[in-house]
């Protein structure tokens, strides 16, 4: 029987019945008022979703209102798949959605946005499907010393999934995601932090290694952040993918770090696009943080047996930079063991000798906002002044405070 020309259609599944019913785990205020938000005290861990039974989550939202800078790498998110005792997530919160150094800045891509509130409140959501066979767990532990969300302890938060009469397919892999760093990497070789150098690298033993995952699946995603203490041109290294075990030559050989985020030679300008993004470039001569993505939808990297993802730091490694990062994808399991997470301090984002400063003065003209309130006048005037300070532009978000 010939198949029917809507059988084709790339929106079918917006038009078609499949038996699936909608559910959303949130924040909501359960007295039936208007605080629609979850306290997390410091040390503290709360389940954002428990469910039992097969499904698959669709999309995951949070948003804080004045947090501390520090907060979106102080709250670390899990996603536990089937009763499996080892998260296959354990990232943190801001890194996870893509924001790279716990800077704001505004990205609209396929599978992550951040999106503006009203100055200090960023809305940031993922849209990575996460099946599950037999239930799913999504935890949230705050490491702070202060509840999370600053001046405003709240998360407000949504997790949309589907649920199903019956589990998922066999071939439904399971969705993963890990954070890995290495502060600072090793300069290899003579010529350190050179740009252009005649070393060789016939063997990526030295590479920075973004993730090692053993059984079958494929990479969707990737998260690269890097704090450029070298200065200069620090992408002349190329990423390498070691599939199956395999040797040297690996199937996966690039020809530079700005061509993995789909950038013109040498990006000194912010972008942000559907699959792509340098979407942090903290200085147009490099110097400083570095944040890009990149969305592996096209041309997932599929393996079955293991992976290997890593990146030269440097031409044949050969620059010192602090690398951080989160890769993203599927595979059956069990998982491999993730590499132990880094504790607090070691996660802290770099912060100038500038940031106490503008944090206290900051801080300082938004409780006298609050003074003002229900007059909400000041307080969303103040709350513009985050637009600066999230984003790491902590002079200028000073010289605004310091005139009012």
């Amino acid at each position: 029987m010939d198949r029917h020309p809507l059988d084709r259609h790339p929106l079918r599944t917006l038009f078609t019945l499949t038996g699936a019913r909608s559910r959303r785990a949130s924040s909501w205020d359960r007295s039936g008022g208007n605080r629609d938000y979850f306290v997390v005290g410091p040390g503290e861990t709360v389940t954002l979703l428990e469910h039992d039974g097969p499904g698959c989550i669709t999309h995951v939202y949070c948003a804080l209102a004045f947090p501390e800078l520090t907060d979106y790498r102080d709250a670390v998110l899990r996603c536990y798949w089937d009763g499996e005792a080892t998260p296959s997530v354990e990232v943190p919160l801001g890194d996870f959605f893509g924001l790279a150094h716990a800077r704001i800045r505004l990205v609209h891509s396929a599978l992550v946005s951040i999106n503006p509130g009203f100055g200090a409140s960023h809305g940031l959501s993922a849209y990575f499907p996460m099946p599950f066979a037999s239930g799913a767990r999504i935890t949230l532990e705050h490491r702070g010393a202060q509840p999370l969300g600053g001046l405003f302890p709240a998360l407000w938060y949504h997790i949309d999934y589907d649920t199903y009469d019956r589990p998922p397919p066999d071939d439904a892999l399971r969705f993963h995601a890990q954070w890995r760093q290495e502060k600072p990497t090793v300069a290899v070789g003579p010529q350190p932090n050179v740009q252009l150098h005649e070393g060789v690298n016939l063997d990526g033993a030295q590479n920075y290694v973004a993730l090692e995952a053993t059984g079958a699946g494929q990479m969707v995603g990737l998260l690269l952040q890097i704090n450029n203490l070298a200065g200069g041109w620090y992408g002349e290294g190329d990423d390498m993918v070691f599939i199956d075990g395999e040797a040297w030559p690996p199937s996966i050989h690039g020809t530079g770090t700005e061509e993995i985020f789909g950038g013109g030679a040498c990006p000194a300008r912010e972008y942000a696009g559907p699959y792509h993004g340098f979407h942090l470039i903290e200085s147009p001569d490099y110097a400083g943080l570095v944040g890009a993505y990149r969305w592996f939808v096209q041309d997932p990297i599929r393996f079955t047996r293991s992976l290997r993802w890593t990146v030269e730091h440097g031409h044949a490694n050969n620059f010192a930079n602090e690398y951080a990062s989160v890769a993203y994808w599927y595979q059956t399991e069990p998982h491999a063991a993730f590499p132990p997470l880094p504790g607090r301090d070691a996660l802290r984002p770099p912060l100038p000798a500038i940031y106490d400063e503008a944090r206290a003065a900051f801080a300082a003209a938004v409780l006298q906002a609050l003074q003002s309130l229900p007059d909400q006048g000041p307080l969303y005037r103040v709350a513009a002044v985050g637009e600066l300070f999230y984003a790491g532009r902590f002079d200028e978000a000073l010289q605004r405070l310091r005139v009012g």
